[in-house]
């Protein structure tokens, strides 16, 4: 038996794979199912130790990306993507998976089109709170739909479609065990803000901070994630503006946050300043209060959507990019450090948006679909 997973070349549509396929590997052991084999389709495999470690087996694919601008680009990746399409004919015929899995992105639209052609069962997820043009074109054939946000319903048949929260992988959802303020060298005495600008960091959030560094420092101490190809820039300017400041050692520069550090920032962590990716989700499930700023440009709009359906659970408070300023950002962080009544709603709001079950409930889904194409009479 096989399953095929598809999806853009992102982490916010990788991990989740990831976390779906650690959940497979567990329900396939617990059901006794042999002889499983799991494969990825994309334009590029994004973490190879991953699916090495998840038994997964990359398989290219070629595709063409369609912008919602005029660009040259649209034209030559027109013809990719027919060369894709058909392409993805030839390798879905000698694969022929028992089920698809997809994230949805331009990645995964050549396989999804050989696989409606061929009739191979698909279960789609959507991440976003209103769904990307493949996902909403997928939705029309789709056995199943997951979705992360409520508010995603409405674009989806109501009989196949569920919410499920988005799939999150073990280890990051899993305590460390150990003295997290001693590893990461903090007071536990002094309230913690974390700043996730995102796996290339965020610019004009890494300037905001910059500028209060100063101010932050007398009060709070600060992990904030720069992004790599920001972070000698960004320590030159703290050091710059913190100088002799007796309390420098409060601000915490990382270019990234690998696994183990993220975990121990989380849990540390009083506040986050997140943008409204896929973070949403390990921030709801780690139950952090959040102040999330969208990118004004994103994709359809979608992280400004994101973040504020976020807010309406209850969760998060939003600041959009066009109101950013330091006096603003410092004010609505000073006003939640002070308000433990607040902070805790926010920290039960998140817990409930983040249904850390779903990765279980999308994987027993697939196993069951799995299992009806070997079993067409169960049906």
């Amino acid at each position: 038996m096989k399953i095929l997973f598809t999806g853009g070349g992102s982490g916010g549509h990788f991990y989740p794979i990831i976390a779906v396929a650690e959940k497979l590997n567990v329900l396939l052991e617990r059901e006794k199912i042999a002889s499983v084999n799991f494969y990825y389709m994309s334009t590029e495999p994004y973490n190879e130790r991953l699916l090495s470690d998840n038994k997964i087996k990359f398989i290219p694919v070629i595709a063409g990306k369609v912008r919602g601008y005029f660009s040259v680009s649209n034209f030559v990746d027109f013809f990719k993507m027919g060369w894709g399409i058909v392409k993805a004919f030839f390798q879905l015929f000698a694969l022929y998976p028992d089920v698809i899995f997809s994230k949805g992105g331009f990645p995964s639209f050549p396989v999804l089109f050989a696989a409606r052609f061929f009739r191979i069962p698909v279960i789609i997820h959507e991440s976003d709170s209103a769904p990307g043009r493949v996902n909403a074109w997928a939705g029309s054939f789709a056995q199943k739909i997951a979705i992360s946000y409520p508010e995603a319903a409405q674009f989806f048949p109501a009989g196949r479609t569920a919410l499920t929260g988005n799939p999150v992988r073990e280890e990051i959802l899993r305590p460390t065990g150990k003295d997290t303020f001693k590893e990461l060298g903090l007071d536990p005495t002094i309230p913690v803000i974390l700043i996730l600008g995102g796996s290339l960091g965020a610019q004009i959030i890494n300037e905001q901070f910059e500028t209060l560094a100063p101010r932050l420092v007398d009060k709070y101490q600060v992990i904030h994630q720069t992004g790599e190809g920001n972070l000698e820039s960004v320590h030159t300017t703290v050091l710059g503006l913190l100088g002799n400041n007796p309390h420098a050692s409060r601000y915490h520069l990382y270019g990234y946050l690998d696994t183990e550090t993220m975990r121990l920032a989380s849990e540390a962590a009083t506040i986050v300043v997140s943008r409204a990716g896929s973070a949403i989700f390990e921030i709801a499930a780690w139950g952090i209060p959040a102040i999330i700023i969208p990118i004004t440009e994103s994709n359809a709009n979608h992280q400004r959507k994101n973040a504020y359906a976020y807010a309406r659970a209850g969760a998060s408070l939003v600041i959009e990019e066009a109101n950013l300023g330091p006096s603003i950002l410092l004010s609505e962080i000073d006003n939640l450090m002070s308000d433990e009544q607040r902070r805790t709603a926010m920290r039960e709001a998140a817990r409930t948006f983040s249904h850390v079950d779903g990765a279980e409930k999308i994987a027993e889904q697939i196993v069951a679909v799995l299992l009806r194409h070997q079993n067409p009479s169960t049906l």
